[in-house]
């Protein structure tokens, strides 16, 4: 007589693993992501918390904490013109006046390039693309025996050609890619009529690429506004510092810092950068305005 083995009844692990829904696994996939993200915004909110909290707090510290009493002697510290506006004055002419050199340069350099073929296309953009690569670090030694050499170091024209210089590889870049995406259909529309390259550029491929025009501004003036390496090496007159370079001055000796100045002048310091983004956050936002333009 043979004997019956009765069948095992089935685990509670594999039980419960047939129970997992496809709809589970993305909740728990979800999940996952949704705590990374909080993780990764807890690394932007807390320095950002600190800045805040600290401006307004008499006996500021590196702790995150809420202040005992509100004050705004921090503010009233810094708000001189040796300490605060003769740098930012500095700041907006160096990153202003490198930023309209760099937008004008690149819209320039990028319509040939996007307009008309060409062998050396390529290769040209494969070189702007490396050049995007090279650190400022790597280049400033013979950079600054150049300005020593043709009489340009510490003057505020110097710096703002080699601000422009060195962001006006990636700006040609995206200034590049931003116009491929305008019809060049309309162009020869108006070339037709008689309109000269210059005049097409002008009146109908940049209204166009408002938001590329944009974009490639905000990033120029954001990368030359917080760069200390660059005016730290090439300006060497204290009244020619920009803002980046003078807020080192809080760092006193003997590791003696000034945080409730110096997390008062961040505030102030960062304050050109919100407003520029502010003032064209609309053409950020917009598409190209192309509707209706090209037909059949």
């Amino acid at each position: 007589m043979t004997d019956t083995v009765a069948p095992r009844p089935a685990s509670r692990t594999s039980r419960a693993a047939r129970r997992t829904t496809p709809a589970a696994r993305r909740n728990r996939r979800r999940t996952a992501a949704d705590a990374g993200l909080l993780v990764a915004a807890a690394a932007f909110v807390l320095p950002l918390a600190w800045v805040v909290l600290s401006a307004l707090d008499p006996h500021a510290s590196l702790r995150v904490k809420v202040p005992d009493g509100v004050t705004l002697d921090n503010f009233d510290a810094i708000l001189t013109p040796e300490i605060t506006f003769t740098p930012l004055l500095n700041s907006l002419i160096l990153c202003g006046g490198a930023t309209l050199l760099t937008v004008v340069c690149a819209v320039l350099a990028a319509y040939p390039l996007s307009r008309f073929r060409s062998r050396l296309n390529r290769p040209f953009l494969l070189t702007i693309l490396f050049a995007t690569s090279l650190p400022i670090t790597a280049i400033m030694v013979p950079v600054y025996a150049l300005f020593v050499r043709v009489n340009m170091i510490d003057t505020m024209q110097g710096t703002i050609f080699f601000f422009a210089a060195s962001q006006l590889p990636f700006a040609i870049w995206l200034m590049k890619n931003f116009m491929d995406g305008v019809p060049k259909e309309l162009e020869e529309a108006a070339w037709t009529d008689g309109a000269s390259s210059f005049q097409s550029l002008l009146r109908i491929v940049l209204p166009l690429m408002g938001p590329g025009v944009a974009v490639v501004t905000v990033f120029s003036f954001v990368m030359m506004w917080g760069n200390f390496f660059v005016p730290f090496m090439l300006l060497l007159s204290p009244d020619q510092m920009p803002a980046s370079v003078s807020i080192n001055d809080f760092f006193g000796n003997r590791g003696m810092v000034a945080y409730g100045q110096l997390a008062a002048f961040s505030i102030v310091y960062s304050t050109p950068v919100v407003l520029l983004y502010v003032l064209i956050s609309r053409r950020l936002g917009g598409g190209f305005a192309l509707g209706g333009a090209v037909k059949g």
